[in-house]
């Protein structure tokens, strides 16, 4: 019989951002992972930014050398991000767009109007052994691209139906929802990996958990931000529940 499990990827981002702040060594993302792969995350996700305002390389350094769980190291499609990871070689690349002006990733990636220069991009880390994701917007256009420069897995951006869940727009949310439902029925047809995140929370992340076609799940800021109140490890073991009950 196939999989049909549902993966949590942690994404331990904003325990850097808190360190960061204060400048020194605490609090360590890299104990955060260990904690979070206790608990039952299972990956770690960490996106090391152009302007590295989080994570930072001699974090990806400890990471590759701690975990035990695949890192998903989500980055720019720049020739230093590209040098980055063909010397660590990780699990799964997660290319995603990146501005720095913004605060946190806005948006999917254009891969329709990039497709050449994407395909060419993403060779070398296929080659290299790395799962090679792409995190886009459930758009049809954009899924098809993402097939087609030779992506094994795709990311769906849940931004927008978890924005409007918190704003109270339950029909946009509704209309939101569907339509991720629809690109991750679209996308596993084309024989894509399908996973999603960005902005989930306990309250919305059920009705994409229940989704078939998804196989992972990547959080953070929610994550790290209710363990100030609970743990971190309570926080990831709800959310696994959570994921669980919606998948049963």
């Amino acid at each position: 019989m196939p999989d049909t499990s549902l993966r949590l990827g942690v994404n331990i981002d904003h325990v850097a951002t808190v360190r960061n702040a204060r400048g020194g060594a605490y609090p360590d993302p890299i104990r955060a992972a260990k904690l979070a792969e206790e608990a039952g995350a299972d990956g770690i996700t960490a996106h090391l930014r152009e302007d590295r305002r989080h994570i930072t390389d001699p974090d990806i350094e400890g990471l590759m050398a701690a975990l035990t769980v695949p890192l998903n190291f989500e980055m720019a499609a720049t020739e230093e991000m590209q040098k980055i990871a063909l010397r660590h070689k990780p699990h799964a690349v997660c290319i995603v767009p990146e501005k720095r002006e913004e605060r946190t990733t806005e948006g999917g990636l254009e891969v329709a109007r990039e497709e050449n220069r994407l395909a060419h991009f993403i060779a070398p880390l296929r080659d290299a052994g790395c799962r090679v994701s792409i995190f886009i917007a459930a758009d049809r256009k954009q899924i098809e691209a993402a097939h087609r420069i030779g992506a094994e897995v795709i990311e769906l951006h849940t931004g927008a139906y978890c924005d409007a869940h918190a704003e109270g727009h339950l029909e946009q949310r509704d209309r939101e929802l569907e339509s991720l439902r629809e690109m991750s029925v679209f996308a596993h047809s084309l024989g894509l990996e399908v996973h999603a995140g960005h902005g989930l929370t306990y309250d919305t992340v059920q009705p994409i958990a229940a989704f078939p076609e998804v196989r992972e799940l990547n959080i953070g800021h929610f994550l790290i931000g209710e363990a100030i109140f609970r743990g971190l490890t309570p926080a990831v073991q709800e959310m696994r529940r959570l994921m669980d009950e919606a998948r049963a």
